[in-house]
């Protein structure tokens, strides 16, 4: 099944580092390099309290830092390991170039403290559908009877994988165009890109770099490329990676699959790539209706999961099995309740014009719930190929106007309930509007197409909003 080549290891006794960053991933990464004898700074552009509080933890086990100043490079710094989220065009990362400092981030730090055995990595990133496609995955090799976890930008985190007593035969990786944008030396077993669309532009600087910090994924793959049939740009990417000997390309795809691809037949996700004699045989691996819930663009998940697994030796018997047992996280095209004929679903999770789409893709009619903060998004051409679903349209959120505007321009028969308020009261409000809109067999759906943070802490907190609106619904006999 192939074991992760392991990458020399460092010295890091006396060496300066500088942590950029508190957070989820600068905290244990100041941590694990004190520990290894770095002398270590973490420079925070904030000095509110949380970050005080979090310095003054730091400082007691011995590791300085420097609040409200994320800008000078610390004298002597021969290493930077950023947090994920500092974009690349900060002043320290100038600052660190001009000086020749090399800049890691956090998952580049945990590939190179993997000892001598690490367990290889399988690794999923895309700009929709990663998250899934990981726990997919872990369930899969689970079922296999492979010790695993998903982790990375879910779930455990990867240094606490590598150095933990734990001991894998193999992790399901998810990585961010961020993390990958900072990981120049991982090369895993196997990878997959399952989408592309616009995102994260902001920081990125365009779509070109996006996609070539997605394409870093690739790089030194042993033995699959994993990308999407339906997505050229996808494949694009394989074609530029500089990959291992042998390494192969396999497509997925919602049709009939041709040889080296995993596809549907019939109802069956059936695999053509790694079977003997691919040109005229394939290998049932699961039903459609194993995958829950079996929306199109979950079964592309199911498939890229399956791929990456067969890609490591996995029986079809463990991917049917792995398929059954995986149940989504909340807030992922989750079904709330049924009143009355019509449906509610919870997709707070779709955040961006491209999730948003594959989840109206799967309902007909809809009433939908959207808005928030569009993040230089733009909506005609979601509009455009959702408006023959759209029975109506509740928006809520700062930048609604975007969506009521695109739908005036290519759905001018829908009719639009426009919620002027931003507190998160306005839920209940456009539960109410859209269950009045809705009839008997339709999905009132929230699907939002924009981030949460003009009126919730997290999509997570927006799909609680969703979900209590609606039961409470239910429960008066409102609906």
């Amino acid at each position: 099944m192939g074991i992760g080549k392991v990458t020399e290891q460092l010295d890091w006794n006396g060496k300066k580092v500088t942590v950029a960053g508190l957070g989820v991933s600068g905290i244990p990464a100041a941590r694990v390099l004190h520990g290894l004898g770095a002398l270590v700074t973490v420079v925070n552009d904030g000095d509110d309290e949380r970050s005080r509080a979090q310095a003054a933890e730091l400082e007691a086990e011995g590791i300085t830092v420097r609040l409200g100043d994320g800008a000078t490079l610390p004298s002597g710094t021969e290493l930077i390991v950023t947090t994920p989220g500092w974009r690349p065009d900060k002043p320290l990362f100038a600052a660190a170039a001009e000086a020749g400092v090399e800049i890691w981030g956090d998952v580049e730090l945990a590939w190179r403290l993997r000892g001598p055995g690490a367990a290889p990595w399988l690794a999923v990133t895309g700009t929709n559908g990663k998250t899934t496609t990981v726990r997919m995955l872990a369930s899969i090799l689970e079922a296999a009877g492979l010790r695993t976890a998903a982790v990375g930008n879910i779930g455990v985190s990867l240094l606490d994988a590598v150095l933990g007593e734990e001991q894998y035969d193999v992790l399901a990786v998810e990585l961010s165009s961020y993390q990958l944008h900072w990981a120049p030396s991982v090369r895993v077993h196997s990878g997959a890109v399952l989408n592309l669309a616009p995102d994260h532009l902001d920081w990125h600087g365009s779509m070109e770099a996006y996609a070539a910090d997605k394409g870093r994924i690739y790089e030194g793959n042993q033995v699959a490329c994993v990308y999407n049939v339906a997505d050229k740009a996808t494949e694009d990417l394989v074609r530029e990676a500089d990959v291992e000997e042998g390494c192969r390309a396999i497509g997925f795809t919602l049709g009939t699959p041709g040889p080296s691809e995993l596809g549907v037949v019939e109802g069956i996700l059936v695999d053509r790539a790694f079977v003997e004699n691919r040109q005229k045989n394939a290998q049932e691996l699961a039903e459609v209706a194993d995958v829950q819930p079996p929306a199109p663009h979950n079964i592309a998940n199911a498939l890229a999961a399956a791929a990456l697994a067969r890609a490591f030796g996995v029986d079809a018997k463990a991917v049917r099995d792995g398929l059954k047992a995986f149940r989504p996280d909340p807030h992922r095209i989750e079904l709330v309740e049924e009143v009355q004929g019509v449906a509610y679903v919870d997709d707070s999770k779709a955040t961006n014009t491209h999730a948003a789409e594959a989840s109206l893709a799967a309902y007909d009619p809809i009433v939908w719930i959207a808005g928030g903060l569009a993040k230089g998004a733009t909506f005609d051409e979601l509009v455009q190929k959702s408006a023959k679903r759209l029975r109506g349209a509740v928006l809520i959120g700062a930048d609604r106007a975007l969506i009521r505007e695109a739908l005036a321009r290519h759905a001018p028969e829908v009719p639009v309930v426009d919620l002027d308020r931003t507190d998160t009261g306005a839920m209940s409000e456009a539960v109410r509007e859209a269950t009045r809109l809705a009839r008997a067999g339709d999905t009132v759906l929230l699907a939002p197409a924009c981030a949460s943070m003009d009126m919730f802490t997290n999509y997570n907190k927006r799909g609680e909003a969703f979900a209590d609106a609606v039961r409470a619904l239910a429960a008066t006999g409102d609906a």
